[in-house]
């Protein structure tokens, strides 16, 4: 039997790179999945592709009413939910002294406050179904420690962390397992973007600093997305049920906790 199967997932963030590797993985285990991304014409075309386990619906994690209607648009079309993916987050960087305070409230809109409002609609649902659920943050090894250059973007996943781990632990007697995947360097179009960032400010070539991080991971390359899939199916299962705020570091060894 698919360890997924009949239950029902949201995963922001989830038409394309990680997010897309999450719902695809989660389909072949026999879940129903709504493609939750601020483009609903991508998460459309997405979702087609996957296949008709997956389902689209427009959703922007900074305002409080595109989650209510995500969350009840998974409800009306696949009877509740039992799993999110809290994966939708921005990235960005600069020197302590360039920092804006446009780029502050922007990631933290979306990386510290996205991910605790969908995880409280979401947990008001699953209490309200009365069935218990799964919810999944994405932290990062950037909020395991500071970076010269990333400031906010560290401090938002420090905070993803924090909030998983009191979350978890309020919501647990309810049923509700709260946990988080710290990823690292993940090779994609985002590190595109992270690559030509550091080569502004370090003065480098583009496509040096991703060169230099991949080299550095104890495993010998940069991960992919679907690296990231086995813990995301059994932080969503049933295997892991007695798993508590916990935060798993799935990064080839670059950072040990």
């Amino acid at each position: 039997m698919k360890r997924l199967e009949g239950k029902s997932a949201l995963i922001t963030g989830s038409a394309r790179g990680i997010g897309r590797a999450f719902a695809e993985a989660y389909v072949r285990e026999g879940a129903r999945v709504a493609i939750a991304d601020i483009n609903i014409e991508r998460a459309q075309a997405t979702a087609s592709e996957i296949g008709p386990a997956a389902y689209a619906v427009q959703m922007d994690v900074t305002r409080q009413d595109s989650i209510d209607a995500a969350i009840g648009a998974c409800a009306d079309k696949a009877g509740g939910l039992d799993i999110l993916i809290n994966n939708a987050a921005l990235f960005d960087l600069a020197p302590i002294v360039e920092i804006t305070r446009e780029s502050y409230d922007r990631l933290f809109s979306i990386n510290v406050a996205g991910t605790l409002f969908t995880m409280q609609a979401t947990a008001k649902q699953m209490i309200a179904q009365g069935r218990g659920g799964k919810i999944i943050n994405m932290a990062s090894q950037a909020g395991r420690r500071g970076e010269a250059l990333v400031a906010i973007y560290c401090a938002t996943k420090a905070a993803v962390i924090s909030l998983t781990q009191s979350a978890g632990l309020n919501l647990i007697r309810h049923g509700i397992n709260v946990n988080a995947i710290a990823p690292g360097v993940v090779d994609g179009e985002h590190w595109d973007g992270v690559d030509a960032l550091f080569a502004k400010y370090e003065n480098r070539p583009l496509g040096e600093k991703k060169r230099l991080v991949g080299a550095e991971v104890p495993f010998g390359r940069m991960g992919t997305a679907d690296d990231l899939t086995g813990m995301a199916i059994f932080l969503a299962s049933e295997e892991s049920n007695y798993v508590v705020a916990q935060t798993y570091n799935v990064d080839g060894g670059n950072w040990m906790s």
